[in-house]
């Protein structure tokens, strides 16, 4: 029975690998300072003889040491996340990023840890390729535009990691994530697929930014965190940077004219200029689909849920969340 610790583990993606590394018989830990997280996201896996949590900063060296020697392996998933976090708190975004991602890069190589870290596709920035492969060239906007300094402290943690790899020997595999949605996913920071899905259950207006046209591909949760557990145990991907995503591409506007349908909602689209929603000079990016070579290669890859699939899990969670508000009584998926 193995031993792991997820940091930022109260979060989105990584309650669902909490559950999944429970599911198969190990023991999970988990540290969360709840910024991002939510504890209704593990409560029940509490009910575990397996299955530790601590509500703590990874800026607490001295409990990440602890907690990293008693790991047999580490996902370090915790960060400052969503355009909006990024946008509005960039100092935070900054300093969390680069200062947890080295504390825990340190502590995994005292004690040869395998570590995986991930990343984002928003590293690739304003490149126009038409899919990102991950020794691409990156195209990066001004310092004076927050939405970059997020991207660019996540390639700093990226170009740790791979230093700590090639100088230090520290067994660590850096994913980049394209868009990873699903249930337990918030709308709060600008998370686009659980914000159009709730505005349509309430019959809102749908809110479009720019004209629409931008397309994304999103890949289920459940497609995701298998791979990140066998990726951290995979000493061909050590020293490596591996994209993680869906191909199935699609417009905003067409994104929400489908949550729409599948909700029976009274909605309408709203465009909204970018300039009304962000402060001045917001830039985005039109396209952003990955190239999964590497990520097949190394394990054969194929994801099992395609968007409408995707869409149906996220409208039955946000449906009972606005049946259930108190997270006690939410279910676990």
């Amino acid at each position: 029975m193995a031993k792991h610790l997820i940091t930022g583990g109260a979060g989105f993606i990584g309650s669902h690998l909490a559950e999944l590394l429970l599911e198969r018989g190990e023991q999970v830990s988990v540290i969360d300072n709840l910024s991002t997280g939510r504890f209704s996201n593990i409560a029940a896996l509490e009910r575990s003889g397996r299955f530790r949590c601590f509500i703590d900063d990874i800026r607490n060296e001295d409990l990440i040491e602890e907690l990293i020697r008693d790991a047999d392996f580490v996902y370090h998933l915790a960060a400052s996340v969503g355009v909006r976090m990024i946008i509005e708190r960039p100092t935070d975004t900054i300093i969390n990023n680069i200062m947890g991602t080295e504390i825990v890069l340190r502590n995994a190589c005292r004690y040869r840890k395998p570590l995986l870290i991930t990343s984002t596709s928003e590293v690739y920035g304003k490149s126009e390729q038409p899919t990102f492969r991950e020794d691409d060239d990156r195209v990066m906007g001004p310092t004076s535009k927050s939405r970059w300094g997020y991207a660019e402290s996540k390639a700093i943690d990226e170009f740790l990691a791979l230093a700590y790899f090639s100088e230090k020997h520290l067994p660590v595999v850096v994913v980049r994530l394209f868009n990873t949605v699903g249930p337990r996913q918030t709308g709060r920071y600008g998370m686009v697929i659980p914000t159009f899905v709730r505005q349509a259950i309430l019959d809102e207006p749908i809110g479009v930014f720019g004209d629409g046209s931008q397309t994304r591909c999103f890949a289920h949760v459940l497609d995701v965190v298998p791979v990140l557990a066998e990726l951290v145990k995979r000493p061909d991907a050590y020293g490596s940077v591996i994209n993680v995503g869906s191909q199935e591409e699609i417009s905003i506007k067409t994104l929400a004219e489908r949550v729409i349908a599948m909700t029976n909602s009274n909605s309408n689209i709203r465009l909204i200029p970018y300039a009304q929603a962000y402060p001045p000079g917001f830039e985005d990016m039109e396209r952003r689909m990955p190239d999964l070579t590497r990520l097949r290669a190394l394990t054969g890859y194929s994801p099992n849920y395609r968007l409408n699939q995707i869409l149906e899990d996220v409208v039955a969670d946000v449906r009972e969340q606005l049946e259930s508000p108190d997270p006690s009584v939410r279910s676990t998926i």
